[in-house]
């Protein structure tokens, strides 16, 4: 029942926000008197804050059709190589430009579409042969096409690598963004414990749960506070049938961006309140920048029960990888099976979400790796958000990183 009332509370919500927008065009029509004085640019602001956090959301689109390299700007084109029931690798190709690494950004699956990577990938294009993971929203895939758990992750993530490196060269780097550094971290030491040919020559780590026993957070503690029970009974909902994936079980996109919400409450309050005063002042520019960031922000997919409910037991609860009791169907995952897979650990001295310790902890498991493969890198004065998107990713993270996958090419 738990989606069908928000299904019902979406589509109520939806009209509300038609029609706030509406208002707010007459109010703020310079053909309107009411535009110039009295409350009307005060009521029309408001009406116009209500209608963008309101409005419904679907899912956005990249938009990245141009990159400069060797300072001459190039087309970009993007393209879709691979599709599977539950993800598919998105290439950005760019126009005439050969020879580049080639690097696997891997999104998180955490409630948010790739797209919100969408700062990451520009920045790396202008170097890099840039593919992208994909993730569907699970509301949108039939129950016939099966479940999809963290083993399933893995798998995926293997086969992406191999699909990226069956031909030039053979091993790709690899990119990954907080949630998905543990299935990542895992799948490239099953691939150096295989000798698989297309295992990253790189892996490159941004705030992700390697080990939530370090610096635990806010997000940690609600993990391991409840029982596996509690989540599968509060958290968990039923696709109704307005959907193709009628039937299947998800952890709501719309419950995690609720968390999310609520964890800075008042930031995001503060975010609007100054909005509203720019509308107000006829700064369109000022306020646009919040509403970007917010279309982005709160649009939000369904991801798998099983996916969801795995993660939690293995990662928050368990602490299965650094503990070395973490399996991928039946098979220990021994990181310290990685040799000659060159491993950088990111952390943002101020992330509320991976604590400081939680990535670097990738390093420690390493056993197996010279040490002139390994590095770490903490962020100064970055939030989690910041390690991957605005301008300290592009200027002061980017270049590390960039350095790292050039040193490390072959």
């Amino acid at each position: 029942m738990l989606y069908d009332a928000y299904e019902i509370q979406r589509s109520l919500l939806a009209g509300a926000s038609a029609m706030a927008n509406f208002s707010a065009g007459l109010l703020n029509n310079p053909a309107n008197p009411f535009a110039y004085f009295g409350g009307g640019p005060v009521l029309g602001s408001a009406l116009e804050v209500f209608a963008h956090a309101s409005a419904p959301r679907g899912k956005p689109e990249f938009g990245l059709d141009r990159t400069i390299v060797d300072g001459e700007m190039v087309d970009v084109h993007e393209e879709i190589v691979l599709r599977k029931p539950f993800g598919q690798i998105k290439h950005f190709r760019r126009e005439g430009v050969e020879g580049s690494p080639k690097l696997l950004i891997v999104a998180p699956m955490s409630g948010h579409y790739a797209t919100l990577l969408r700062g990451t990938v520009e920045r790396m294009l202008p170097k890099h042969d840039v593919y992208i993971t994909d993730w569907r929203d699970a509301k949108l895939v039939p129950v016939a096409d099966g479940k999809f758990d963290l083993d399933d992750y893995i798998d995926y993530i293997t086969e992406f690598l191999a699909f990226i490196g069956r031909d030039g060269d053979p091993r790709p780097h690899m990119l990954a963004v907080c949630q998905p550094s543990v299935p990542c971290f895992a799948a490239a030491a099953l691939m150096a414990a295989d000798n698989h040919p297309n295992r990253p020559r790189t892996l490159t780590m941004m705030g992700g749960p390697i080990d939530t026993r370090e610096a635990p957070t806010a997000v940690n503690t609600l993990a391991t506070e409840r029982p596996h029970t509690w989540f599968e009974q509060n958290v968990i909902a039923t696709i109704p049938m307005t959907y193709p994936g009628a039937g299947r079980r998800v952890y709501p996109g719309f419950l995690q961006l609720a968390g999310f919400m609520t964890m800075n409450l008042g930031s995001h309050m503060v975010s609007h309140w100054e909005m509203f005063k720019h509308l107000v002042q006829g700064d369109g520019e000022g306020a646009d920048s919040t509403m970007k960031f917010y279309e982005e922000y709160r649009s939000v997919c369904d991801m798998t029960a099983e996916f969801y409910l795995q993660t939690i037991s293995t990662v928050f609860q368990d602490h299965a990888l650094p503990k070395g009791i973490m399996t991928h169907r039946g098979r220990l995952v021994d990181p310290g099976a990685n040799t000659d897979i060159a491993v950088l650990a990111i952390e943002g001295e101020k992330d509320d979400i991976s604590g400081i310790g939680q990535t670097k902890a990738a390093l420690t498991l390493s056993t197996g790796l010279p040490e002139a493969m390994k590095q770490y890198h903490l962020a100064e004065d970055v939030g989690h958000y910041g390690i991957f998107n605005g301008s300290k990713w592009r200027n002061r993270i980017a270049p590390v990183v960039d350095k790292w996958i050039a040193t490390h090419s072959g």
